[in-house]
């Protein structure tokens, strides 16, 4: 007679889960006993990195994908950066396993206390099936409730001795809709108030990029003869960058957004929230005369956005609807933004020579993958991208995202044939929050260069602390950290790119190795602005 588990196997196989990403403990053993080797185990070193890969690799995939923790303490090592798959919008299935039934009464030690509830809000649904039978239709469950719109990590907890039980028949395998249209009736009324603005303006987010979107948005804003700029705080690119109509990044302050769109009197926010701010500026929500429209398939953005009316729907099919409806504005489109002045020489240079200098040797089908929060401006200044599926980081503001979703991105670049070269960009703080992906990265032979600019502090918390007056905060320098000798105790490659000129060259040896490479870069230790 079948088991739970081979049911439940069946059915990952039928679903296409057979990547699993995790750490293994005692708890889940009994589901990974004898593992099939028609699956495949990507190996963290820590929960919170197991996520992030299974992040990374669903958004460059556009599928779910399977992350195993262990009960409540792997839980908790990885809730950081299940925040960030909630943020993300990011289709996980989470499991965790959970001490033996029999016990559970005594609570042992390694029990799960209340485990759907434990990593409520950040997750869509959480349960723990109240018989080991039920296992497998939870997992499709779970599977349903993760892609449908808006998309996000769910969770399971599975007692260890459910496995082994009899099951009581194969499992349903279901299909769901992933998207869905605008009311007509709405989109009409949307359609009008956009034909009729004076000066309307186009605000994308990171959805356009998931519903691969960039062709629609590049007509509907060619059609209006209207600015594009990106929503503040963006996950992904959302709009060519090199486009005469894209403006470049909105600031995340209220006072601050709202005088970048000072002019307009209607402002069409697309796949993004209204809005996501940061340090508190406060100012009005919207410049003077001006009205917002929003569009976003997620109804809590919808309720909490401040200002605007909403409309519901996939980002990709409303922008296509909008295409169909409305006509072509009798203005000039808006000139082109100017491009910033060449940055200067200095020793060591500043972010924005880094950049300038990583720009100019760019691969053309080039991915980045971002957690520099100090430099992010000078990132978006120097380094416009051009292709959709090539920016990625977290929306959550949570560190220790961007090296493992690096790794989740290089290993579904490899797996899905496409092969596109893989940057992260990960700062000197931010590179010790998972430096253990680096591990996993080499285990798996995957050409991955992380380019570390090295300010040997944590330059975003002291652009915020001047921002707010806070002066005299401790723990924000970074001294005595060798980067390299890390980068090769987990078996990469490292090179310490002390000039400029050399940095094209590194970069290409980098990614021309099956292996990560770690490339450090000391630059000024300059505190940018926070706006």
């Amino acid at each position: 007679m079948a088991t739970v588990r081979d049911t439940t196997y069946d059915l990952l196989r039928a679903l296409g889960l057979t990547t699993v990403f995790g750490n293994p403990g005692s708890t889940e053993e009994p589901f990974l006993t004898d593992f099939p080797a028609d699956f495949r185990y990507v190996h963290a070193l820590q929960e919170a990195s197991a996520v992030a890969m299974a992040d990374g690799y669903a958004q460059a995939t556009g599928r779910p994908a399977h992350v195993n923790l262990h009960t409540a303490p792997g839980t908790g090592n990885g809730m950081g950066n299940l925040v960030t798959a909630w943020h993300n919008k990011t289709p996980l299935i989470v499991t965790a396993g959970q001490q033996t039934r029999e016990m559970l009464l005594l609570e042992p030690r390694l029990t799960n206390l209340r485990a759907a509830e434990l990593p409520q809000p950040y997750v869509k649904w959480g349960y723990e099936p109240t018989r080991a039978q039920d296992v497998p239709a939870a997992f499709m469950r779970a599977y349903a409730t993760a892609v449908q719109p808006p998309a996000g990590p769910v969770y399971l907890s599975l007692p260890l001795d459910d496995w082994h039980q009899p099951s009581s028949g194969p499992a349903e395998v279901r299909t769901v809709a992933t998207r869905y249209a605008p009311d007509p009736s709405r989109l009409r009324e949307f359609a009008a108030r956009m034909a009729a603005a004076r000066s309307p303006v186009l605000v994308l987010g990171a959805a356009v990029d998931r519903a691969g979107a960039w062709p629609a948005a590049v007509a509907l804003a060619e059609r209006l003869a209207a600015p594009v700029w990106s929503a503040p705080a963006p996950e992904r690119a959302v709009f060519p960058e090199d486009h005469p109509h894209f403006r470049g990044v909105l600031p995340y302050a209220i006072g601050p957004l709202a005088e970048a769109l000072r002019g307009h009197d209607l402002v069409v926010v697309v796949g993004a929230p209204v809005f996501r701010y940061y340090p508190h500026v406060p100012g009005d929500h919207l410049p003077p005369g001006a009205r917002l429209l929003h569009v976003t398939d997620d109804p809590q953005e919808a309720a909490r956005a401040p200002v605007g009316e909403s409309l519901l729907g996939d980002a990709g099919l409303t922008l296509a609807a909008l295409l169909d409806l409305v006509p072509a504005a009798q203005r000039p489109p808006p000139p082109p933004r100017p491009a910033p002045a060449s940055p200067e020489a200095g020793t060591p240079p500043s972010p924005d020579a880094l950049f300038a200098a990583l720009a100019r040797h760019w691969p053309p089908d080039g991915v980045l993958v971002q957690e520099s929060p100090s430099n992010l401006a000078a990132l978006r200044r120097r380094l416009p991208i051009t292709r959709p599926a090539s920016y990625f980081t977290m929306a959550s503001g949570g560190l220790g995202f961007g090296l493992p979703a690096a790794v989740g991105i290089a290993l579904a670049e490899r797996d899905t044939g496409r092969g596109r070269p893989v940057v992260a960009v990960i700062g000197d703080g931010s590179f010790h929050y998972s430096v253990q992906a680096l591990w996993t990265a080499a285990r798996l032979r995957l050409p991955l260069a992380v380019v570390v600019p090295v300010n040997q502090q944590y330059a975003i918390l002291k652009s915020y602390a001047e921002l707010k007056h806070t002066p005299g905060v401790p723990g924000l320098d970074l001294p005595g950290l060798d980067l390299t000798a890390l980068a090769r105790g987990y078996g990469c490659a490292a090179t310490v790119v002390t000039e400029l000129d050399g940095l094209g060259d590194a970069l290409r040896a980098a990614l021309a190795e099956q292996r990560p490479t770690v490339l450090p870069v000391p630059i000024s230790t300059d505190v940018p602005t926070l706006l």
